[in-house]
């Protein structure tokens, strides 16, 4: 009986040393994972501040080009009161031309915001910009006209310097506004970026999880079986234990019935060695 015990308790201890690797092998699976997270969770908050960072550059070039954008046409504004005074004098004095120098103008600030605000082929952008410069050739043909009254070329004067002042706070509006949209779009690739760190350190997460559970569900087999053991060994040790006192108390009664044999011859006067006196001694009858 205790040699089948002794082979099922081998049994439940090979099956103890598997639970337990696979236990360590699991928990070390699950730190990997958890590292991969972390890093991967760091990974993302960085991209997250990044955005953020060209978010907030992108919002006040934004808020820098609304104001220029306000400061440009109020000189449009200013401009275009003069060059309404000098189509009224254009009128009253007969110009040949077809178109004032307003309307032109106006063209030209609506192809100038196509080109800021569209994209176009390079080729169509060229024959844009082109167009615009012919224009601005008959603005300037006609200011000419113009500036032979005195009255009149102090308003072209005023007219010109106000469409440049508007014509580089355009060309400022242009750089600008480029700049917000490169944060835009970096702003945009960092969030892209930060999405697809955080669906990875996500499925790492996960990955982490099952590892871990797994490992807590070999954990409870290794300590299920090293309480079968520790039962194993309490009925192994008992069994020993009553195994032995068998074997002692059949030697003892052996010795017993050895000394009273010893001990009958004695009474029938037969002589006793040292060892004799010794077992009867033992045996306690002498």
């Amino acid at each position: 009986m205790i040699n089948d015990l002794i082979e099922k308790r081998k049994k439940i201890l090979t099956e103890s040393e598997q639970h337990k690797n696979s236990r360590n092998e699991l928990n070390t699976s699950a730190s990997k994972y958890a590292r991969e997270r972390n890093t991967l969770n760091n990974q993302t908050r960085e991209f997250v501040e990044e955005a953020q960072k060209n978010k907030d550059l992108r919002d006040k070039y934004n808020q820098e080009v609304i104001e220029l954008k306000v400061k440009r046409n109020d000189l449009n504004d200013q401009a275009n009161t003069l060059f309404e005074e000098i189509e009224a004098f254009k009128k009253e004095h007969g110009s040949p031309k077809s178109r004032g120098i307003k309307e032109i103008q106006k063209q030209i600030e609506h192809l100038e915001m196509m080109q800021q605000t569209q994209v176009f082929s390079t080729e169509k952008e060229r024959e844009l910009i082109e167009k615009i410069k012919q224009m601005r050739g008959q603005v300037k043909e006609q200011e000419s006209e113009l500036e032979q009254n005195k009255e009149m070329r102090s308003k072209v004067n005023a007219a010109r310097e106000l469409r440049k002042q508007a014509s580089e706070l355009h060309a400022n509006v242009t750089e600008i506004a480029e700049l917000a949209q490169k944060h835009h779009d970096t702003m945009v690739e960092s969030y892209r970026k930060a999405d697809k760190s955080r669906e990875m350190a996500d499925a790492s997460h996960k990955s982490f999880v099952e590892s871990q559970e797994s490992a807590d569900s070999e954990h409870k087999f290794f300590i299920s079986c090293q309480k079968e053991l520790r039962d194993y060994d309490k009925v192994i040790s008992g069994l020993r234990k009553k195994t032995k006192k068998v074997k002692v108390s059949k030697e003892q009664k052996a010795v017993r019935k050895e000394a009273e044999h010893l001990f009958k011859n004695f009474r029938a006067g037969e002589k006793l060695t040292t060892d004799d006196i010794l077992l009867l001694q033992r045996s306690k009858l002498i």
